[in-house]
């Protein structure tokens, strides 16, 4: 077994139990067993020495024994990555490491319909869960402010009466999918959570599998996704049911067949949304000619550019951009761009018949990059 890396001290976590992007750092942090001590935002340092840092109010953040301040999940795994953790979560396998980056960005950011609307839709019947919780997390005083504020986020990530139907059909074929998969394999990837795991726990813990409406759903219509749900947040790998399975990816870069229909649910879900808000993102670029390293908005806790009229699978949605997708999705292209031409043919060829070799930006003339914890424009020379 590899050995744990382990700090003098315990690193700090602040973040709430009911956050999705803070669900996604706890699980990666117990599964690599690395000792910490979790706060609430509520807590007076986060007021006194994180948001004079970060710049504003914004979790997942981690505090290092030597005092170095970390925001966001994918810098959070990624910082940690350098570092000598037992189970490494980037696939050495070049078409494994692109597709556990394109489900990352799934789970992460696609999934949020799913997530705040299995939230916020049906707060009447999930209301004390949820007050409790945000009374927990940020003081009863800011609970409302923050309730509210949730709430109005609906109509950006496209969720209204029309979308709902298609958005609860959507998440119970990712259950029949999944439930399919983890009958025969404790990770998406084989022996060991990816990045792709990491992406999806976040919001299949923090909302869907917590709260108890979808939790619920999620228990009665697919116990072996709760069961891996269970094991995302349990220390170290926990995976008694595969005692002979072993820990590494799958061999050769190779693929079981329980994947292919999630990767088509992806693409079915992912565009052509995602194409869209390229699109937009190129004609916003071409028009405000950013210079390089400029922050993608006025202010550091705005994060969408504007808003695109789009389709989620057959009905029509609006739906905000935001630049950090593209911050997510070029470390697939750095992937791509490192291949010999023999590779580069052979993994194209398997996206292209995924539906999914449009999920990697290519050449744009300008990238997305974070520098002091937001996101900046990144332009080519």
């Amino acid at each position: 077994m590899p050995q744990t890396y382990a700090f003098a001290d315990p690193l700090i976590l602040y973040g709430v139990p009911h956050s999705l992007y803070t669900g996604v750092v706890r699980c990666y942090l117990r599964t690599q067993g690395i000792a910490y001590i979790e706060r609430p935002t509520s807590h007076p340092d986060f007021a006194q020495r994180i948001m004079p840092t970060i710049g504003r109010s914004i979790i997942p953040v981690v505090m290092l024994p030597d005092g170095r301040i970390i925001q966001d999940s994918v810098d959070i795994i990624d910082h940690f990555e350098q570092c000598r953790v037992p189970w490494p979560a980037y696939p050495d396998g070049p078409l494994h490491r692109i597709l556990a980056i394109i489900v990352q960005y799934y789970g992460s950011q696609a999934m949020l319909r799913h997530a705040m609307h299995y939230r916020w839709s049906y707060l009447g019947q999930q209301e004390a869960f949820l007050r409790d919780a945000f009374a927990a997390g940020s003081g009863h005083d800011m609970a409302e402010k923050i309730m509210t504020r949730m709430q109005s986020y609906l109509p950006q990530l496209g969720i209204t009466e029309t979308s709902i139907p298609v958005i609860e059909h959507s998440f119970e074929s990712l259950l029949d999918i999944l439930e399919h998969h983890f009958r025969e394999h404790p990770y998406l990837f084989g022996g060991r959570p990816s990045v792709a795991d990491y992406g999806l726990i976040g919001p299949m813990f923090a909302h869907l599998g917590r709260d108890p409406v979808p939790s619920d759903l999620m228990k009665r219509r697919a116990p072996r996704v709760f069961r891996w749900v269970e094991r995302m947040t349990a220390p170290r790998l926990d995976a008694p049911e595969f005692t002979q399975y072993g820990t590494d990816y799958y061999a050769n870069d190779s693929l079981p067949e329980t994947l292919t229909p999630l990767f088509a649910h992806i693409a079915e879900e992912i565009f052509p949304e995602l194409t869209s808000k390229l699109m937009f993102m190129d004609d916003h670029v071409n028009q405000l000619k950013p210079a390089d390293g400029q922050p993608v908005s006025d202010k550091p806790h705005q994060r969408y550019i504007g808003v695109i009229n789009t389709r989620f699978r057959d009905v029509p949605v609006s739906a905000g951009v935001q630049p950090y997708l593209l911050y997510m999705l070029r470390r697939a292209d750095a992937v791509m761009a490192g291949l010999n031409e023999s590779e580069h043919s052979r993994v194209l060829a398997e996206l292209q018949r995924h539906g999914l070799d449009q999920a990697l930006p290519g050449h744009r003339g300008y990238s997305v990059a974070r520098q002091n914890h937001i996101e900046v424009w990144e332009i080519a020379n």
